[in-house]
């Protein structure tokens, strides 16, 4: 039986206020939650049981996956206090169901969306006898992440923490948030505390003289964890530059059948448009997630942005790398900054925030 792990505990502190009231991956990504995407290219590659390593708002997997009637089966094992990647991969590790030592365990981080073929990256490690195979991809600045460089036969030398200097890149070659455990390398991994993958498990093996490989790969990868990052990546899933089994088929605009689009608007660029949305005439969506039963007034435009469900935009306002949390409205004419956030149920009224200077009057006496 070909099984797998997802880590999905984290809070997700970075895609605030989105992940106030939903895990980081159950955010809807190109029409459905970002873990549904995973879990059909898990099936793709034949995994027949998946567990979720959860902990921030644990039971909303269960509710996600409540009603889930496909061939696969699916446990959810809960960190009840923090355990770091190798605790979550370990308790994890107690519900998986094979009982061969040899056995090879997919894992996959939860915030990561990567076109590697894991149906290979499973064929690579046992044809290399490998305890652990690590999906290794290359940036063009590594300084913000750790380092993992492999000799000519994929081997891996070390793991280096984040480079302070460029003489210290010794390689571009990063963690991509994919791997293969020997199942018993994974349950040798201390249950009982806190653990680091990176920082312990896998230099130890190194250290150890086990088979710890690197399978580097130029597939489409990107970490989800900021609110640009995530807005980018569903719309390179809609367009077709990563594949997934849920999108049908490459377009500029994914659009809920519900939602009701002006003829003279204009939605562009891989965005998604959620149920019962109504975007009104001249409005510009472009590279932008709009949730559920939001309404963006006339000639607004919202560029690289994110509006969570049940808010509102008023005309002619316009959104650039904003996150609009739930419930919130931001009234007509406003320009909201790059890199703004406004938290769940804020309310803008017109005019309220421009770059550019406003016309209004005063109403305040002199």
């Amino acid at each position: 039986m070909q099984e797998a792990i997802i880590l999905v505990g984290g809070k997700g502190t970075r895609l605030r206020p989105l992940t106030n009231h939903t895990p980081k991956p159950l955010l809807n990504v190109a029409g459905s939650s970002f873990i549904r995407h995973q879990i059909a290219k898990l099936m793709d590659a034949g995994v027949e049981h998946v567990v979720f390593a959860t902990s921030y708002l644990a039971s909303l997997f269960e509710e996600e996956f409540k009603d889930f009637s496909q061939d696969l089966a699916i446990s959810y094992a809960v960190e009840e206090v923090p355990l770091g990647t190798g605790g979550a991969i370990r308790n994890a590790g107690r519900l998986l169901r094979g009982d061969s030592a040899d056995a090879p365990v997919l894992v996959l981080n939860g915030d990561i969306l990567s076109g590697v073929d894991l149906g290979g990256i499973v064929e690579l490690h046992e044809s290399r006898e490998a305890d652990v195979t690590l999906h290794l991809t290359r940036v063009p600045d590594p300084r913000a992440f750790g380092l993992v460089p492999t000799d000519e036969a994929g081997r891996v030398l070390s793991f280096l923490e984040k480079p302070k200097t460029t003489e210290e890149c010794v390689t571009d070659q990063i963690n991509a948030g994919c791997y293969v455990f020997r199942r018993s390398v994974l349950d040798a991994i201390p249950a009982d505390r806190e653990v680091s993958v990176e920082q312990e498990t896998f230099p130890q093996l190194v250290a150890a003289g086990r088979r710890v490989f690197g399978h580097t790969t130029e597939d489409y990868w990107r970490d989800l964890g900021t609110p640009l990052a995530f807005v980018h990546g569903s719309a390179d899933l809609v367009a077709g530059k990563v594949a997934s089994p849920l999108v049908d088929r490459p377009t500029d605009a994914l659009i809920h059948p519900t939602a009701v689009i002006d003829p003279t608007a204009r939605v562009t660029g891989g965005s998604t448009i959620g149920p019962h949305a109504v975007i009104g005439a001249r409005v510009v969506v472009n590279r932008s997630i709009i949730g559920g039963s939001v309404t963006v007034a006339e000639g607004a435009q919202i560029h690289e942005s994110v509006v969570d469900h049940d808010s509102s935009i008023g005309s002619e306002s316009i959104l650039r790398e904003v996150v609009v949390g739930c419930h919130s409205h931001v009234g007509a004419q406003n320009e909201l900054p790059a890199q703004l956030r406004l938290s769940c149920g804020i309310r803008i009224p017109a005019q309220g925030v421009r770059v550019s200077g406003t016309a209004a009057a005063c109403l305040t006496a002199h």
